[in-house]
């Protein structure tokens, strides 16, 4: 039987994630190796699932015919959607972390990673 997470502490902080080896498509990268927060780096021991979600929000919510919203919505769009991932830690911590890929600016087309939340197993 799947193990179902509570939030602890929700933080919703940028970070920095370290991957061994660049990511093959950087818009749609694996969960990294590692990550940087506050100064210290946590390093990523296992993978526990990861999701993704394409919709639009706000204006953007609104910018298409319903027939390629629908397409977007499963495969999603140029600077749309977020990947989750819920990694374990070395230290044994729990944390959802998403990459989201709309771009900061012009000039930084990558996107950037957050730091979601820590969770850990609910009781029972």
């Amino acid at each position: 039987m799947p193990e179902s997470w509570h939030p602890t502490r929700f933080l919703d902080v940028e970070i920095e994630a370290i991957h061994r080896e660049p990511p093959r498509l950087r818009k749609k990268p694996p969960a990294p190796d590692a990550f940087v927060w506050d100064g210290k780096t946590y390093v990523v021991v296992e993978t526990i699932s990861t999701w993704s979600r394409y919709e639009r929000r706000g204006r953007m919510a609104e910018n298409m015919t319903p027939a390629h919203a629908a397409t977007a919505a499963r495969r999603g769009s140029w600077g749309v959607g977020r990947f989750y991932f819920r990694v374990r830690t070395d230290g044994g911590r729990v944390f959802d972390l998403y990459y989201d890929r709309q771009p900061g600016s012009a000039g930084d087309r990558l996107g950037r990673w957050i730091l979601w939340r820590e969770v850990e197993p609910s009781p029972g």
